[in-house]
């Protein structure tokens, strides 16, 4: 575990109005309410989980940024990336159980981060800024995410002991003062150089950072000798047409070294994790089984998993070879279901066939963070139901399985463990996002008793689901009683999810009314505000609603939060994410012509996602249904 080598002294201060969720101010750090007041009585496992990361976010900051701070805006990711990267390491410190950088990092962070980057208009994570107005666009996900990534890739490669080495002496050179990223990159190199190992890290980690996106890499099996692989890698993007449009894409001259982790074994046995290095467009390389004795391990015998990078697999290697034990290690691949060119559309929801065998929470929680954007694409179809059924088949008997949480004798909720909790947690959320028919009733007992008996029984770790459902299902006398207790309580998670819990009606003129009252400081916090307009448009019967009144009220909200960082880019991202149609597209761009003003990064990525979910909706969207049918006939 890393240590820490200086005396902290830190005052933490809670405020009801702040524009970030917390900032780093050297020996006060002041958060938002939200992101540190916690009622273990009220406060669910997954708020606990937000409220420790930003605290530790910010704890990570007084020495990345305010002992050590970047010479330059361009390497804000040097802060930033490590304080994000510390939030899964130091959590896991405190709540060693809750093994978030080995699991949660990888869906939250990294595959996140990758449907970002696969974008024709991502951009280095170095950045250059000649100017104050330049600042604000250094500050994305790109920086945060891809950079806490590179940071994890960099520890891992070089083993958690050295980096943490080379980190303490970067710490204590560069103490009280200024530091470029070169600083870094030469006393890793040199931590490594006193263990005896010879890795130039600025040379690796400069094609890493100077330049946008990540590889795909593609896995080939040799035809005539199976412990053969063909290892090859291009620039992944999602739009196989820009490259051919735009020379500085298709040009071909992306290249990685990269660091790939491999795996091999069989259902009895699995090799140590080793590290084979890709540095050109494409070669050879042979698998060993240094553990079992002398001689190469034969694929046919086994199977080889590729960690870490955008990994395709020819069909010989996966698809046909011990699918049921390697899905859940390629699952991140269904996070590529909007991908055009690279997988066959079927591949992903082959793979949640073995979902319903799983029982630990990683697959669970990243098949059901990787529907999502399917879902949204498909939400507003008249086949939605084929889809919706077909999810529902593979949950319903876990669901079943696990149940809801139950009492014990003093009528106080039981929690199991993070894990167990968490993986009921899913699974309940994805049996009553689907319309899972007794989820929907144990929802609806559950708020009716509530407001009978005015006592909320309704367990901790999924309050926000039975509150969503509630108010989907139920009439608007529920959607006003949420409405009340959103104004008198004081508890701030709790307000939270009650005002979450009102975007998820099916009824347009209560989202419209709640689209209007969220722009009244004194009845919804500006902070809060965005939150509320990006929830309705998750919402099917609020999308067009949302994205109206977006357009109409841009004045109002861009002079609102035009100067905080992140706020404009996530509304504008929240909006227009899922927007699918020919007649959206067309509407975003012309709004875009005359209400740019200063948002133009985002704004592009904007355009560049909906011509993606348009592409998806012609070429791939019948095929989908076609292959659903067939499955469910079966």
């Amino acid at each position: 575990m890393f240590k820490v080598c200086f005396i902290l002294f830190l005052d933490l201060l809670a405020v009801p109005k702040h524009p970030y969720a917390a900032m780093e101010n050297w020996g006060l750090s002041v958060f938002v309410e939200q992101r540190i007041l916690l009622d273990p009585s009220i406060s669910s496992i997954s708020y606990l989980l937000d409220v420790t990361m930003v605290i530790v976010h910010e704890l990570c900051h007084q020495w990345f940024g305010d002992l050590v701070t970047p010479v330059w805006w361009e390497d804000v990711w040097l802060k930033e990336g490590f304080a994000h990267y510390f939030e899964f390491v130091g959590t896991d410190y405190l709540y060693p159980g809750w093994n978030l950088e080995k699991q949660r990092f990888l869906t939250d962070v990294l595959h996140e981060v990758m449907l970002l980057d696969g974008l024709a208009s991502s951009h280095p994570v170095s950045q250059e800024v000649q100017q104050a107005t330049d600042i604000d666009r250094v500050f994305d996900w790109i920086a945060y995410k891809k950079g806490a990534a590179l940071i994890r890739m960099l520890a891992n490669f070089m083993g958690h002991s050295v980096f943490q080495m080379g980190l303490q002496d970067y710490l204590t050179i560069h103490k009280y003062g200024n530091a470029a990223r070169k600083d870094l990159w030469n006393t890793l190199s040199e931590a490594l150089r006193k263990v005896g190992k010879f890795v130039n890290i600025q040379v690796v980690m400069d094609q890493w950072t100077l330049q946008m996106g990540y590889p795909v890499i593609t896995i080939m099996g040799n035809e005539t000798t199976d412990n053969i692989v063909g290892i090859s890698q291009e620039h992944f993007i999602y739009d196989l047409d820009v490259k051919t449009k735009d020379s500085g894409l298709g040009n071909n001259s992306y290249l990685w070294q990269i660091p790939l982790t491999i795996a091999v074994g069989n259902t009895s046995h699995i090799s140590s994790e080793a590290i084979i290095w890709v540095s050109n467009k494409s070669g050879m390389g042979k698998l060993f089984r240094k553990e079992y004795g002398q001689g190469e391990w034969r694929l046919g015998d086994g199977w080889c998993i590729f960690k870490l990078y955008y990994v395709i697999y020819q069909k010989r290697l996966v698809w046909e070879q011990k699918m049921n034990f390697l899905w859940k290690h390629a699952l991140k691949i269904i996070n590529a279901a909007r991908v055009t060119g690279y997988l066959p559309q079927n591949i992903p929801l082959e793979l949640l066939r073995y979902l319903s065998k799983e029982k630990e929470f990683l697959p669970w929680h990243a098949a059901s963070r990787a529907l999502y954007p399917l879902d949204k694409l498909l939400d507003r179809t008249e086949n939605y139901n084929i889809f919706n059924e077909y999810i529902l088949r593979q949950v319903a008997s876990m669901y079943l399985k696990l149940g809801w949480p139950t009492n014990n004798v003093d009528k106080s909720f039981v929690q199991a463990s993070y894990q167990h909790e968490e993986l009921r947690r899913e699974v309940i959320m994805l049996a009553c996002s689907f319309g899972n028919k007794h989820c929907h009733q144990q929802a609806a007992t559950l708020i009716s008793d509530w407001i009978s008996s005015n006592r909320n029984r309704i367990p901790l770790n999924v309050r926000d689901i039975v509150y969503c459902t509630g108010v989907s299902l139920m009439d608007e006398d529920v959607w006003e009683f949420i409405w009340m207790k959103f104004h008198s309580t004081t508890a701030v998670s709790e307000k939270k999810i009650l005002l979450e819990a009102l975007t998820c009606s099916d009824d347009r003129n209560l989202l419209n009314r709640l689209l209007n009252l969220s722009l009244n400081s004194e009845v919804v916090l500006d902070q809060d505000a965005i939150d509320v307009i990006i929830h309705v448009a998750r919402n099917p019967h609020g999308r067009d609603l949302a994205w109206k009144f977006f357009r109409e009220k841009w004045k109002i909200l861009n002079a609102r939060y035009g100067e905080a960082l992140f706020m404009n880019s996530k509304l504008i991202s929240g909006v227009t994410e899922f927007l699918n149609t020919e007649s959206e597209l067309n509407e975003l761009k012309n709004f875009i012509k005359t209400h740019e003003e200063g948002s133009a990064a985002s704004f592009s990525r904007a355009v560049e996602t909906v011509e993606a979910n348009v592409r998806w909706q012609l070429l791939y969207k019948e095929e989908l249904f076609q292959w659903l049918r067939k499955s469910l006939a079966h």
